[in-house]
This record gives C-alpha cells, structure tokens and sequence, in this order.
C-alpha cells in the first residue's frame, strides 16, 4: 500500500472508533487500535501494549461528549484518554486535541507519553501517512491530516485562547492553579460545538472548580464517572483474618466484594496517609471531598444516611420535583419555601413538603421560577397535600410569593410568624376551636433567628437522619460550612436553598404539632 491508501485507511477508521463490530468481541475500535499501535511504559519501566484495564474499559463503555471524572490515584485514566485523543488526532482529518495538566512537570510528563505512541508507531505509518512537521514545545502536527496534538499547563491563564478545540481533556482539575474556574471557562469557550470534553481528578476538598463540575453534571448534561481505589488489582497487601473485620470493612466487603488482601491494602493506607485517605483513595463520591472548610453539620451521619437513602416513586417536572411520600388521608403537612428570583437565569427556589407529627420528609421542589412560578407551584402542592401549612421566608423574593399565595390558597394556612393561639367558642354548638391571630406572613431567617434554626436541623440529622430522603438536600448539608467572615453558609461554587427551606420546616413544625386546625 502507498502512503495516501495509509492516509485513507488511517480515515476510514476515524469514521468507526466509537463502533464495537461484531469481529472485535464487543470491544471499540477505538481500543483495538489502542492495542494494535500504542505503547506506554508500564509501572515496572518496561514498554508494553496498550490494553485497557478495568477502570478504562468501564470508562470507555459509559463515555459521553461531555464527561467528568472523579477517581483514586493511578487508576489510568489520563493514560487512556491521551491515547484516545491521539487515535482520535492521527485519523480524524481536521482535528486539534488539548491537554491541560495542573503543572509544567505534569504537562511534560503527558506529552512524554504522547511522543512515545508517535515514536513507537509502525514505521510505515510514522514516514508515511503519519509523518509529521513538529513534534516539539509540546505540539505533535500531521500535516497529511492537518490535525494537531497539543499539551498545556493550567498554570498559563491563556491556555488554549485563539484555538478551535476538537478534543479537550483537562487532567487533575482540582489541583489547577490560580482562577482554575477563569482558565476552565476559557478552554470551554475554545471547544468545538460538537467537541468531546473530559474533565478528570483526584478530589481536593468539598469546593472549587473540579467538585463545582462533579455537583453540576447533572444540569450540564455531563457524564459523570467514579472510579473507586479498589477497581485497579495492583491495590493489595498481606490478607488480614476475617474475624478482625470492624463494621465498615464488612459493608465494604458485602456491598464490592473487596478480599481480605484487598483490606490489608486499605488498613495500610489508612496508616500511612490517614484523614488524607479518602481523598488520595477514593472509596464513594461524597466522603472523598474532605471539606477543606469547617462544616456546621456532622458530616458522619450525612455520609452514612447518603450511603441508604433510595430513589424517589416519582420524579415530576423533569426532575425539579421528587416526591418519596404521596399525601396519605388525615395527615398534616407542611410546606417551607425558600425563594429565589430570578427564573430561568438566577438562582434555585425550593420548596420542602415534610409531614408534622413526624418530621419526614415527603417531596422537594428545587427549580429557577419566578416569583408568580413559585407560588403556582407552591399552590398545587398545598392542594396536593390535604390542604398543607405553607411557610414562606419572607425575606427578599418571598415577599412577593407570599402576595401571589394570598390570592391562590386560604390564607389562614398561611404560616405567620409572631401569631398568637386563641380559643374561640361557638354561639350555639358551644364547639370550641383555636384560631391564630396577630403575627406577620411568612418565616423572617434573621442573625437571631438562622443559628437556632440550623441548630435544629443538625440534630435532627444526627438522632432522625432516615427523616431526610434527597441527596440534592444531603450534599447541600455536607458543603454546609462556617465561612472565614465568621458566617455560615455554601461553599463557594455550592448551593444552600434545599438547607434553608428544611431548616425553615423544622424551625417551625413543633408550632404547627400543637395547633389542631
């Protein structure tokens, strides 16, 4: 074959990398041509094929056009996306690939990798087809493809301006320097429409660019991954006896499947980095984030109740609201709302429906609404749930939820603040019944008013936590924390409406326990 049936070749499988034929045995080409043309330096220093290994194959099987990934260290996945995007790059005409590493060295250790699958091509391909017209300053050109292979470092604030990017993969996002979230953006802005982005890393901490990206998948339509320590075979020790197993080891044994050999691996991990482990050696996706700041709530009994709770019987307006508990006849509800305004484009309003004789939570409303928005659906679910209380903050916005409730609902199972407990008896049956009078509409948080609220709702987390069904709710209390100006509140980048609005709840539901009507 001449070198322009090479180049066609080369072509013809950019075309298919992502298709798994029935020949490969359910592999991608993709990783067949991985296997057949790349070599990486394993662990022992010695050249070998690449061939992916379960973390990479897992990776491969759920990829996205949009992916983030958080995972212990040394799970290879910087490894496999460097080759995919150099596959990518050598058969795809017109494609400029970019890696972003959080250090010069790193950057210089990801091109090293990337020279290495240049230089250890077949020879045919790399005098041919595949020849190129630099491969140096971190920047591998084939010219027969006009198609470029690039490696940056996050601590250039320019990284990546005035490109076109067909391939973004930005490795360890959360050790990046400096405005990781300016440079991140700035990257984002140069990607192609269709370009295919990965986002991966070790976490650091419960805040910042990376853990922004993992809590926000889900709204940026981004494939998450989570690869736990255990998933790569070389993580084992000596075997401990299965009698010395403490509760944790068992459920870890119970739930993966982890040996005895792989639990001697983790107690010496645990003895040699200790509070650090679960960050370095991910073992789930929320206790790896080791607030860096000081949380309000106890964060043990959060991590153990997200480790439980199940999936809501309903999602309703494309996710915004879940419901756990449908209204059941002759229970009492209540309904706490915390609101924002600015709709589509500002921030979350959430609204908490939670039955008062026991405190458990049966559905959460969090969505961008208006004002108007908000009481309509405030409304509904008051409907919904036998005529519920409805306790509104009133600070800012809720102001105007509160005017629009007066018109929608009877305003006597408008919460008011203050209100005094009457008792008034009737003319004629002589039927006596409580009636509130006085106070002010809706719930004020306050300097006075938000520690006891929040006190509440942390020990109830600790002696109820099974009253709490929403993960949206439990990863707000985790990154929950007291701020350097001495304030409480989110993490930068995290949100606290879904801990406002059932803090709200359990301020104000024994009140509502002692009122009959």
């Amino acid at each position: 074959m001449g070198v322009q049936d090479d180049l066609d070749e080369l072509v013809r499988y950019g075309r298919m990398l992502d298709t798994r034929p029935r020949a490969l045995g359910g592999r991608s080409v993709a990783a067949f041509l991985a296997e057949s043309l790349l070599r990486v330096r394993g662990r022992d220093g010695v050249v070998v094929r690449l061939r992916p290994n379960q973390a990479q194959e897992a990776f491969e099987q759920r990829r996205g056009q949009r992916n983030v990934v958080l995972k212990a260290r040394q799970m290879g996945i910087s490894t496999w996306v460097s080759a995919r995007l150099f596959l990518k790059t050598m058969t795809v005409p017109g494609t400029l690939s970019v890696q972003v590493a959080h250090t010069q060295d790193a950057a210089e250790a990801i091109f090293g990798m990337a020279h290495r699958f240049l230089q250890l091509l077949p020879e045919f391909l790399r005098e041919g087809a595949l020849r190129t017209s630099k491969a140096n300053a971190r920047e591998i050109y084939f010219p027969m493809l006009d198609s470029g292979f690039r490696v940056e470092s996050a601590s250039d604030e320019n990284a990546g301006r005035g490109l076109t990017i067909t391939n973004l993969h930005c490795s360890e996002v959360a050790r990046w320097p400096g405005d990781a979230t300016a440079v991140l953006q700035g990257l984002k802005a140069a990607l192609a429409p269709e370009g295919e982005l990965v986002l991966e890393s070790t976490p650091q901490g419960a805040q910042g660019c990376f853990w922004e990206e993992w809590q926000r998948a889900e709204e940026t339509g981004t494939v998450r991954h989570f690869f736990p320590w255990w998933w790569e075979r070389a993580y084992v020790a000596d075997a401990v006896a299965e009698e010395s197993l403490d509760e944790d080891e068992r459920r870890l044994c119970e739930q993966h499947g982890l040996t005895m050999r792989q639990i001697g691996y983790r107690r010496r991990l645990r003895a040699g980095f200790r509070e650090l482990a679960s960050q370095e050696f991910a073992e789930d996706a929320e206790s790896c984030f080791a607030a860096s700041g000081d949380c309000v709530f106890e964060v043990t009994a959060i991590d153990a109740r997200l480790r439980e709770i199940g999936e809501p019987m309903a999602r309703r307006q494309h996710g915004a609201l879940l419901v756990w508990l449908p209204p059941a006849e002759g229970r009492k509800y209540l309904i706490s709302v915390d609101t924002a305004g600015g709709g589509a484009g500002g921030d979350y309003s959430v609204a908490q429906v939670v039955e008062i004789a026991s405190g458990l939570q049966c559905a959460e409303l969090r969505a961008k609404k208006t004002v108007l928005e908000m009481a309509q659906a405030v409304a509904t679910l008051h409907r919904e749930y036998n005529l519920a209380w409805v306790v509104v903050e009133r600070n800012n916005h809720g102001a105007g939820v509160l005017a629009h409730l007066s018109s929608m609902m009877d305003e006597r199972r408008i919460y008011r603040q203050g209100a005094r407990v009457v008792t008034q008896q009737h003319a004629f049956t002589g039927a006596k019944t409580a009636v509130r009078q006085g106070g002010q509409e809706g719930w004020l948080t306050s300097s006075s008013s938000r520690p006891g609220m929040l006190a509440i709702l942390g020990a109830m987390l600790v002696e109820q936590p099974e009253l709490f069904q929403s993960e949206r709710l439990l990863r707000e209390c985790r990154s929950f924390v007291r701020l350097p100006n001495g304030r409480t509140g989110a993490q930068s980048g995290a949100h606290d409406d879904c801990v406002m609005a059932m803090a709200i709840a359990m301020a104000v539901r024994p009140e509502l326990m002692g009122y009959r009507a």
